[in-house]
C-alpha cells in the first residue's frame, strides 16, 4: 500500500482516514479555545495563563491583535522546542493547533458578541469551553504551544518539575494581570483555570463509571464463579502472599461498571463475608465488555 510522512513519522496509507479525523478534532479543539477567549475572556478582561494571557494583556495595553501576538510569541518557543525539546513528534500538530487557534481568535473577535458580563457565568462557561478545546487538542497529541514548550525545556535543562514550571509561568502572567486590571479579574481567572484544568482531565481520561475491585478471599474459586455467573464479568487471578503470614493466596482482579458495585458486594457477602476488598475508580477500561480498544486508539 505504500507509506507517507506526516508529523515526522512514516504512516501507512490506510492510516490516512484516522489521521485526517485527528486533525479535524484538533481543529475543533483550537476553535473552541478561540471561542472561549473571544466570548468570555477578552471582553471581561479575564486573562488566561500562558502566552494567550500575555497577548490579552498586550491587547488592552497597546491594542495589538490577540491572535497575531499569540502566534508571534510562539514562533521562537516552537523553534526552541524542535531544537532542544523533543523534535517533530508532536511539533507539527502543535504548529497546526497554534495557527488555527490564533487565526480564529482574531477572526471571531468582533464577529461574536460577549455572551454575559456575569462573573459567575463567564468564569464557569469560559473554563468549560476552554478546557474542552484544550483537552481535544492534547488528547490527539497536539499542544497550544506557549508555556507547555517552556515547561519541557525547563525540565530538560534545569530539571524542574513540569507542573511546577507551568505554575510559575502562570503565576507571573496572572500577577501581571492583577497589577494591570486589578485583583478581582485575576481571581476569576484562577477559578477559570481550575475549571479548565478539570475539564481537560475529563476529556483526556474520559468520564468513566468503571470500578476495579481487588479481592483477597479464602474462597477464590467460589467468588470467581459467582462473578462470572452473576455479573458476567471477567476475573483475573493473581498470585499473592500475605506480608505478615507469608501464606500464598489467590487475589482476584475484576473491572465492573459503577452500577454493578452493589451486586458485587452482595456476591461477596453471600460467598465470603470475610473477604478483603479494595474498590477504586479507574480512568479507562478497554476491551472485554467495556470500550473497544480500537476506538480508544484515537
Amino acid at each position: 500500500m505504500g507509506t507517507f510522512h506526516i508529523d515526522g513519522i512514516s504512516w501507512r496509507w490506510q492510516d490516512a482516514p484516522r489521521i485526517l479525523l485527528e486533525y479535524l478534532i484538533i481543529t475543533a479543539g483550537a476553535f473552541l479555545v478561540a471561542l472561549a477567549a473571544d466570548v468570555f475572556l477578552i471582553p471581561n478582561q479575564v486573562v488566561s495563563g500562558g502566552i494567550t494571557g500575555v497577548a490579552i494583556i498586550l491587547y488592552y495595553l497597546i491594542g495589538t491583535p490577540v491572535g497575531v501576538v499569540t502566534l508571534l510569541l510562539n514562533i521562537p518557543l516552537f523553534i526552541a522546542g524542535v531544537r532542544w525539546g523533543g523534535g517533530l513528534t508532536t511539533g507539527i500538530r502543535t504548529v497546526y493547533a497554534v495557527i488555527i487557534m490564533s487565526f480564529f481568535i482574531d477572526f471571531l473577535q468582533g464577529r461574536v458578541p460577549a455572551v454575559t458580563r456575569d462573573p459567575l457565568l463567564y468564569t464557569i462557561y469560559g473554563g468549560i469551553i476552554d478546557g474542552l478545546g484544550l483537552g481535544l487538542v492534547l488528547r490527539f497529541r497536539g499542544t497550544t504551544g506557549g508555556t507547555d514548550i517552556i515547561a519541557r525545556l525547563a525540565k530538560r535543562f534545569m530539571g524542574l518539575n513540569y507542573g511546577f514550571t507551568l505554575l510559575i509561568t502562570n503565576v507571573i502572567v496572572l500577577g501581571a494581570a492583577a497589577f494591570i486590571f486589578g485583583m478581582e479579574p485575576a481571581m476569576y481567572a484562577i477559578i477559570l483555570a481550575a475549571i479548565s484544568s478539570k475539564v481537560i482531565d475529563l476529556v483526556q481520561e474520559g468520564v468513566q463509571s468503571a470500578r476495579a475491585a481487588v479481592i483477597v478471599t479464602h474462597r477464590p474459586y467460589e467468588v470467581r464463579q459467582a462473578i462470572l455467573r452473576e455479573l458476567e464479568r471477567g476475573v483475573t487471578v493473581l498470585e499473592g502472599r500475605g506480608g505478615y503470614t507469608g501464606i500464598r493466596r489467590e487475589v482476584l482482579l475484576c473491572a465492573v461498571q459503577r452500577n454493578e458495585i452493589s451486586r458485587l458486594k452482595y456476591i461477596l457477602h453471600q460467598v465470603d463475608p470475610d473477604a478483603f476488598v479494595i474498590i477504586h475508580a479507574v480512568h479507562e477500561v478497554l476491551g472485554e465488555g467495556f470500550q473497544d480498544i480500537r476506538l480508544a486508539e484515537l
